[in-house]
């Protein structure tokens, strides 16, 4: 399925007191590439929610390997699993400078009507971009 791939640098604050990414940053390292891969898809989150859908993560899955510290460049890519519906997944690979591992995840999203509070399938618009 479709990738995409960003790089980005360890800030200070992201770390601990001995210069290690704290595990908590994971979460937002990966919504960075799933909007990043989304907004190449030609799909703006923004808009999205401007339409009156939402995408709240339902399930998330991080496998840490190797830590990375202040300053490195991790590169993280994303990639789609399969196919949305009314849930959407993402496979995460985020690697160092030198490609070794650092941590793997899988995150699955739920299109949500903001109406309703309620599931709804992905819309035709992002099935008709992944198609493509």
């Amino acid at each position: 399925m479709k990738f995409d791939e960003i790089q980005i640098r360890v800030r200070y604050g992201e770390t601990d007191q001995m210069g290690v990414v704290h595990h908590g940053n994971y979460a937002l390292y990966l919504e960075m590439g799933r909007i990043e891969w989304l907004r190449k898809m030609g799909v703006s989150y923004k808009k999205m929610e401007e339409e009156g859908i939402m995408l709240p993560v339902i399930s998330m899955t991080l496998n840490f390997k190797k830590p990375a510290h202040y300053d490195d460049v991790i590169n993280v890519k994303t990639q789609l699993k399969n196919r949305p519906s009314a849930k959407i997944e993402f496979d995460y690979e985020i690697t160092d400078e030198m490609g070794q591992i650092i941590t793997t995840a899988t995150v699955v999203l739920a299109f949500i009507d903001m109406k309703t509070n309620r599931p709804m399938r992905a819309p035709k618009y992002i099935l008709d971009v992944i198609d493509a």
